[in-house]
């Protein structure tokens, strides 16, 4: 169990490094940054509390 959550956490990792640098790119001002930020922070939680329930 342990070697898929490590396995799991580098596969977030590198998907992390391959996705930023063009969502940063993109939100070259500021408030759309933090716009951005706050809605995927919101899916974020509604997805942990969905898979919480199950």
């Amino acid at each position: 169990m342990a070697m898929q959550e490590i396995m799991s956490a580098i596969f977030l990792v590198a998907v992390l490094f391959l996705v930023l640098p063009s969502f940063l790119n993109t939100n070259k001002k500021r408030r759309q940054l933090v716009q951005n930020l706050f809605i995927w922070t919101i899916i974020v939680m509604i997805i942990v509390v969905i898979i919480n329930l199950f």
